[in-house]
């Protein structure tokens, strides 16, 4: 199993974006400092938060083993995770307070989405 540059940096950068996602779950919460903002419902957007960390530190393993679902996973959770992230915009939430997640998602999908990366997956 042969890993390249991409594969070590989309591993790293999935875990980061997990530990962002905890800590947004515990903002979400209210349970730490600067608390998020999602659509009146903080307790939603702490669940949904907590799901999309639980799936970043999957797709990490995934990732690491150069498994194609865990290229598909990644991909498809720092979309939705980038809509998140809108939806909070939305409710209100200053967008300073984001920036590691918009941050992370924004280059897992790039990164995920180059046509070197999809071939290293075998799904280019």
């Amino acid at each position: 199993m042969k890993r390249t540059a991409a594969i070590y940096i989309l591993a790293i950068i999935a875990v980061l974006a997990g530990l962002v996602a905890v800590i947004d779950t515990l903002r979400y919460m209210q349970w730490l400092f600067s608390p998020l903002s999602f659509l009146g419902a903080p307790l939603f957007g702490g669940i949904l938060s907590g799901l999309v960390a639980i799936i970043w530190f999957w797709a990490a393993i995934r990732i690491w083993n150069v498994d194609p679902q865990g290229w598909i996973f990644m991909v498809t959770i720092a979309a939705l995770y980038l809509i998140l992230d809108v939806i909070s915009l939305i409710a209100g939430t200053p967008i300073e307070l984001l920036m590691p997640s918009i941050l992370f998602s924004g280059l897992a999908l790039i990164i995920g989405l180059l046509p070197s990366t999809k071939q290293e997956f075998g799904t280019g």
